[in-house]
């Protein structure tokens, strides 16, 4: 479906390879004191100037920011990573999570700077029709909705699986979750994501106090504490399999085009991201090792499994708000680029509609039901998550990256002497792609693999299953 954009000049997404000269960027480099003007509304920003209108959206300031990119990507991911641990070893692991943490805060730079260069783009999709045209932005625009879906399915799941460990499994799981939804849904009805921001922080906060509160568990009530290796031998496809829990809980860059979409100063982006990856990854390293120390080589996935009764119903209450938090963000995000696709330029973005507030309703609905009943009907729903994110988010963390750095070097300074000029970067860049590639294959193999061994050791759930 082509959406309604309308010809207005820096505003049209096929003249958004155009937007750093139309916002003041000379096209042989990118001055940052130009940077000043995205921070004005002028043309190519999405929103554009916003003084008189009834829906203002670029409210979010960086700290806002980046406690909604932690709540996203400091979640479920951190409880897998012990279990890495144990199936690599210490030195292997802890490696692999402290080259991610410094990875992944290069591919944010360089989304970052795609976005301040390219004022226009909101998502994506928006993106990927700058460098690859209308297929790219609709394959990618449709897998940020789809894993957007997803993703609030596996944080409902993960609401509704601590639910059931509070009440002692009194109440049927698809009731839980069925309540879970309802809070998430009411939390994402907001159209801006300033409120979502606020209540980040106590997202944000819950997960690393559940953490730590896990921790203590773990030392106050050690399963086998002091077995561990420093390295374990494996074969291929186990390690591999282990080593992808690292690798996509560093993905979130997904939503981060609109996150800065909706900054007050867009430039102050890159702050928000390095409190992300200093956060996440000092936090991943110790909750790793300490757990994996306490609670041993059987360590269970999520970890706080393999607490003792009590501590693990402590730590999982703990965590309820970043679970809620965390569905709520992507099903308002796959609300909000759906409702952007069909009115992007037109009044009912700004403007208290019928129309705009009827439409925007009708999705928060369709996005929290689809994430309600794909995750309690469909058995291999888990794996289907992690398919999703080997097929997009693999290249919206890692290859896509580099390929914002290879284009904007090309079309503005100076085409392939440019690349050749700056031969580290383009080194880098290059692998980048390539490291994307491999982690789109391997994270695919892994997520079928992994869905096959357990369908044939029958550990699939049924479908509503309480």
């Amino acid at each position: 479906m082509e959406p309604p954009f309308r010809e207005k000049p820096g505003l049209n997404p096929r003249a958004m390879t155009a937007a750093p000269q139309m916002a003041g960027h000379h096209p042989q480099g990118f001055d940052s004191r130009e940077e000043e003007s995205l921070d004005r509304g002028l043309s190519g920003d999405v929103f554009g100037r916003e003084d008189g209108h009834d829906i203002v959206y670029k409210t979010l300031t960086w700290p806002l920011v980046a406690g909604l990119m932690i709540t996203e990507i400091v979640s479920t991911g951190l409880l897998t990573l012990p279990g890495t641990l144990a199936a690599v070893g210490v030195v292997p692991g802890v490696l692999v999570i402290l080259f991610l943490g410094v990875f992944t805060t290069y591919t944010a730079w360089s989304l970052i700077q795609f976005k301040l260069h390219h004022p226009a783009v909101h998502n994506m999709g928006d993106a990927a029709f700058i460098l690859f045209g209308p297929v790219g932005r609709e394959v990618m625009g449709a897998g940020t909705v789809i894993f957007a879906v997803l993703s609030a399915g596996s944080q409902i799941l993960a609401g509704q699986s601590t639910l059931s460990v509070l009440s002692g499994g009194r109440l049927c799981g698809v009731a839980f979750a069925a309540i879970f939804t309802v809070v998430v849904a009411l939390a994402s009805f907001r159209r801006t994501l300033d409120g979502l921001g606020y209540l980040s922080i106590a997202g944000g906060t819950s997960i690393v106090v559940a953490g730590t509160v896990g921790l203590a568990g773990a030392a106050v009530a050690p399963v086998r504490p002091g077995d561990v290796q420093i390295a374990v031998t494996t074969d291929f496809t186990t390690a591999f399999i282990s080593i992808t829990n690292p690798v996509f809980a560093f993905t979130g860059h997904s939503i981060f085009f609109l996150l800065i979409s909706e900054m007050k100063r867009p430039r102050d982006a890159m702050k928000a991201a390095w409190m992300l990856q200093i956060t996440a990854t000092s936090l991943y390293i110790v909750f790793a090792l300490v757990s994996y120390w306490y609670l041993g080589s059987d360590v269970a996935s999520p970890s706080f499994l393999s607490l003792s009764p009590l501590w693990s119903k402590i730590a999982f209450a703990l965590a309820i708000p970043n679970f809620l938090i965390g569905g709520s963000l992507y099903s308002h995000v796959a609300s909000k680029l759906l409702f952007f696709r069909l009115f992007r330029h037109t009044k009912h973005i700004h403007s208290h509609t019928s129309l705009g507030w009827g439409v925007w309703t009708l999705l928060i609905l369709l996005a929290n039901g689809a994430a309600f009943l794909l995750a309690v009907s469909i058995p291999v729903f888990n794996y289907l998550v992690s398919i999703a994110a080997a097929l997009f988010v693999a290249w919206y963390t890692y290859g896509l990256a580099g390929a914002f750095w290879l284009h904007d070097t090309y079309h503005f300074k100076g085409g392939f002497r440019a690349w050749f000029q700056r031969p580290f970067m383009f080194a880098i860049n290059v692998l980048t792609v390539l490291a994307g590639a491999f982690v789109s294959i391997g994270g695919l193999y892994a997520a079928v693999v992994s869905m096959i061994k357990a369908s044939d050791a029958g550990e699939l759930p049924r479908p509503f299953q309480c």
